[in-house]
């Protein structure tokens, strides 16, 4: 066998294990071990006030997957880029049904349902594929734990508030799966990489699934 048959060869048993063994995104967090069972951490069930006045919950995710961060409106670091990016990702997947987005205000005394709805038509946002959701301060503010993000309280903070800037990917079963840096242009183009092998790896195939 010729050099250039080899080399052809490689190539297509390389082709052939990529499409075998496909990437897949780790399951983040620490993991338990019951009964010889791996106990995978989750995002806890949740109630909360969507821009629209509409009850959101867990259920509101089911069968799909979904982008979730934290923010409030009249952050004066942060958030103007968090949103940019997160509007590029909200763009890419706005016809595709299995992925929505989850913005938690954790402004709680501020944001309310009108305020939220308001920013939510500066953004140009569709509240179906977006979420932009109020609730209960301990609530909101314990379950930024859940998704590796921060948020607390801090007078002394740019705005009285410390958060995160994270971007957190979270699949049909609750699990979050990749996370980014949503100030940073790049990262976010490769979180939307993880979006696309997460909707391959859970439904099958990365092609978008149109809404009407």
């Amino acid at each position: 066998m010729n050099r250039f048959a080899l080399l052809l060869f490689a190539l297509l048993t390389l082709a052939f294990a990529c499409q075998q063994n496909p990437r897949r995104l780790p399951i983040l967090g620490e993991r338990d071990v019951v009964n010889g069972d791996t106990i995978y951490p989750t995002i806890p069930d949740f109630t909360f006030i969507d821009q629209e006045g509409q009850p959101v919950t867990n259920e509101t995710f089911r069968d799909k997957i979904y982008v979730a961060d934290f923010f409030f409106i009249h952050c004066p670091t942060i958030c103007p880029k968090v949103k940019a990016n997160a509007l590029r990702i909200y763009e890419k997947y706005r016809n595709d049904d299995r992925v929505m987005l989850l913005s938690h205000s954790i402004d709680t005394k501020n944001d309310t349902v009108a305020a939220l709805k308001r920013y939510a038509q500066k953004l140009g946002i569709d509240a179906r594929r977006w979420k932009l959701v109020t609730g209960d301060h301990d609530a909101i503010y314990s379950i930024a734990d859940d998704y590796f993000s921060v948020a607390v309280v801090n007078p002394d903070a740019p705005g009285g508030f410390d958060h995160s800037g994270r971007l957190i990917l979270v699949d049909r079963n609750r699990h979050v799966r990749s996370f980014c840096d949503g100030t940073d242009a790049r990262d976010v183009d490769r979180f939307m990489e993880d979006i696309d092998v997460l909707l391959e790896e859970q439904f099958g195939s990365a092609s978008a699934r149109r809404t009407q």
